[in-house]
């Protein structure tokens, strides 16, 4: 049985890139239906493809596939653009796009059951490295991108012994004290450039950190990413929000 729930948010899956984990997306997509679909961004990864390097096999265009037949029948999507798929924001400057029932946005305001306003948004908006310094962003991917190769190769040798997946990147991102602080400051930051708008909260992506939190008068949610935690975001008919990894899930089932 399909579990159903009123919203869902997913963000960074990198596709066009090898760390991109489809197979797991689409075990999750296939496993569950939400009345609301939101993208947050960065789900097609336009800087790697930028560079010439064509990378997609038929899993990824099985997870485009499934979220075009959620949308057929009945599914709003919401994609919210990121800096990693930037190039369709050139198209809703002005106003949002709409493809049936998916609508592109730069941002965008979700109303919860309770009635309570989210600011919905990728994120890089608030990281200043992103916005301000593009080309350490891209020095620091290529890097990442480093470890996402390395962490594949590692997890091939661990199947081989019977353990499970392991996230190479995302343990020394966690180990590394400048990445903590980084990731503290971010969600600080996100939470106080909320405080000023008339709502009750953000939901955004980008940092690949799935994280439910209070900061000050602001919730605080971020969705995580499907490259290193595999996480989605979602809000039941209770309205309660939760996280749902659904990668550490599939190793526990």
């Amino acid at each position: 049985m399909k579990k159903k729930y009123r919203s869902c948010w997913i963000s960074d899956v990198h596709l066009g890139t090898r760390g991109c984990q489809a197979e797991i997306l689409l075990d999750f997509l296939n496993n569950h239906t939400f009345e609301t679909l939101y993208l947050v961004g960065d789900i097609i990864d336009g800087w790697v493809m930028s560079r010439g390097v064509v990378y997609w096999p038929q899993s990824h265009t099985n997870v485009i596939r499934k979220i075009l037949s959620k949308a057929k029948n009945g599914t709003k999507v919401i994609f919210v653009s990121g800096n990693h798929d930037e190039f369709l924001r050139k198209y809703n400057n002005e106003s949002d796009l709409t493809f049936g029932n998916i609508t592109v946005v730069d941002s965008v305001i979700h109303t919860a059951l309770d009635d309570k306003k989210y600011l919905v948004v990728h994120g890089d908006q608030f990281d200043i490295v992103t916005r301000y310094h593009k080309w350490l962003a891209v020095l620091g991917d290529y890097g990442y991108r480093f470890l996402i190769w390395l962490n594949t190769k590692m997890n091939k040798i661990r199947q081989k012994h019977g353990l499970g997946y392991w996230s190479l990147s995302k343990y020394v991102k966690h180990k590394v004290k400048q990445a903590v602080n980084f990731i503290g400051e971010y969600e600080s930051m996100v939470a106080k450039s909320c405080e000023h708008l008339d709502v009750s909260g953000v939901i955004c992506g980008h940092i690949h950190h799935a994280e439910i939190k209070q900061i000050g008068n602001i919730t605080y949610m971020n969705d995580g990413d499907w490259v290193e935690s595999c996480t989605a975001l979602i809000e039941d008919y209770d309205g309660q929000f939760s996280i749902i990894h659904w990668g550490q899930e599939k190793l526990e089932s």
